[in-house]
């Protein structure tokens, strides 16, 4: 199941709402469960370059069932998923992407904000991911 644009817009309102309250202006994307763009939104005054950055860290998130951020940890020279972010034409591996997981814990999507630190970036998508559902996968026997 995708996310519906109802859900897209729903997320995106509320991740809004967030920036709004941190003071800071934000790009936010939502992509369905195949990483196709769902719905966006630039805020005035919002960067150019996140309108990209804001896309690739829900694509991220979405293509590995993770937050960007868990991706990031991985991905350090010496860890296993050293080098991940040349792949799939360029992953961003830093905060501010969540996957978007429905009630049966199936993802449906995911939510990537760019814009601010990545600390106000992970805040702002994980308050639009929580709008519309969960933002954790549940266990599966091949995810590690």
């Amino acid at each position: 199941m995708h996310v519906t644009i109802e859900q897209a817009e729903k997320a995106i309102a509320a991740a809004r709402d967030k920036a709004i309250a941190l003071g800071t202006q934000m790009c936010i994307a939502v992509v369905d469960s195949g990483g196709n763009l769902k719905a966006f939104h630039r805020m005035d005054d919002a960067w150019v370059g996140s309108i990209d950055i804001a896309q690739k860290k829900a694509k991220t998130s979405v293509f590995f069932g993770m937050m960007t951020g868990q991706i990031g940890q991985l991905s350090q020279p010496g860890g296993p998923l050293y080098g991940i972010e040349h792949s799939n034409d360029g992953l961003i591996t830093f905060p501010g992407g969540i996957p978007i997981v429905d009630g049966d814990g199936v993802m449906s999507g995911a939510i990537g904000v760019s814009g601010s630190t990545v600390e106000n970036d992970h805040a702002v998508a994980e308050a639009g991911a929580k709008a519309i559902g969960r933002t954790e996968l549940p266990a599966h026997p091949w995810r590690t």
